[in-house]
């Protein structure tokens, strides 16, 4: 059973999806112009052993996109209220791509605060664009369903058909009112941030780096940044999965994380 949900935070909406009932708390973080239903395959997989909370990002899904700098700090910020606001102490955290980011600035800060990080395919140490990335920002700008679906094949990695709803909940959620405007201040936020090394090198959380073998957006090969700069870190290659293995295949994906989780 999954539960919409809403809070206020500075004012604005925030929608978050919520299932099962256990004190332990997981926390999945989405990534660039998604929303909480990319994490739909595996929550289910995840809510008979946590409490799973899933956000929407301010500025992306249906959480309201204010006109402000998208920057990794502000969703940091913001993701330190949304813990605050929906009572939320010590949880389990796991970030994708964006989100990734987001979450390793958060914990390069918050340590204390958590359990466990898992990071699945993170922002942060790429500077250069690559062409499924350029894709998915024309998709973003130019919200059809060929745009998508190319974007999506390409994110993929493996040639798999994208299910179509996939597709269209991202055309959806493109064209509502400044969801653009959310999206391409976040990649130019990204962009002009520096490189979160320093940043990773505090962070004292037990960490899992999960990442796809044939990764076209951000390639595996960044992975390596990240392992060797956080304290406690280990690492964990998805053969055949693009940049959301959680998606392409959730059943090994779930079950590699609660080994991590349950100390396996």
């Amino acid at each position: 059973m999954v539960e919409e949900k809403f809070l206020q935070i500075d004012g604005h909406k925030i929608r978050y999806l919520e299932s099962g009932n256990s004190k332990k708390t997981l926390v999945l973080i989405h990534g660039l112009g998604a929303s909480a239903e990319r994490w739909d395959q595996v929550i289910p997989l995840f809510s008979d052993e946590y409490r799973v909370v899933v956000p929407d990002l301010i500025g992306f899904g249906y959480s309201d996109k204010p006109l402000v700098d998208y920057t990794p700090e502000f969703f940091s910020d913001f993701l330190d209220k949304f813990m605050v606001e929906s009572d939320i102490k010590r949880p389990h955290l796991i970030g994708s791509s964006l989100g990734g980011q987001v979450t390793a600035e958060y914990a390069s800060s918050h340590s204390d605060n958590l359990e466990k990080l898992i990071l699945v395919s993170p922002a942060g140490m790429m500077k250069q664009s690559t062409p499924a990335l350029e894709a998915y920002i024309m998709a973003a700008l130019y919200p059809n369903e060929q745009s998508a679906k190319n974007a999506f094949k390409m994110m993929e990695g493996s040639g798999k058909e994208v299910p179509l709803e996939i597709v269209n909940g991202f055309i959806e959620r493109m064209r509502l009112p400044n969801a653009k405007l959310a999206f391409m201040s976040t990649v130019l936020g990204l962009k002009n941030s520096g490189l979160i090394t320093p940043k990773l090198e505090s962070i004292s959380t037990p960490t899992l780096i999960v990442w796809g073998s044939k990764d076209p957006v951000i390639p595996i090969h960044h992975a390596d940044g990240f392992v060797s700069a956080i304290q406690d870190c280990r690492f964990y290659r998805m053969d055949g999965c693009g940049h959301t293995p959680y998606v392409q295949d959730p059943h090994t994906f779930s079950s590699k994380v609660l080994e991590f989780l349950n100390g396996i």
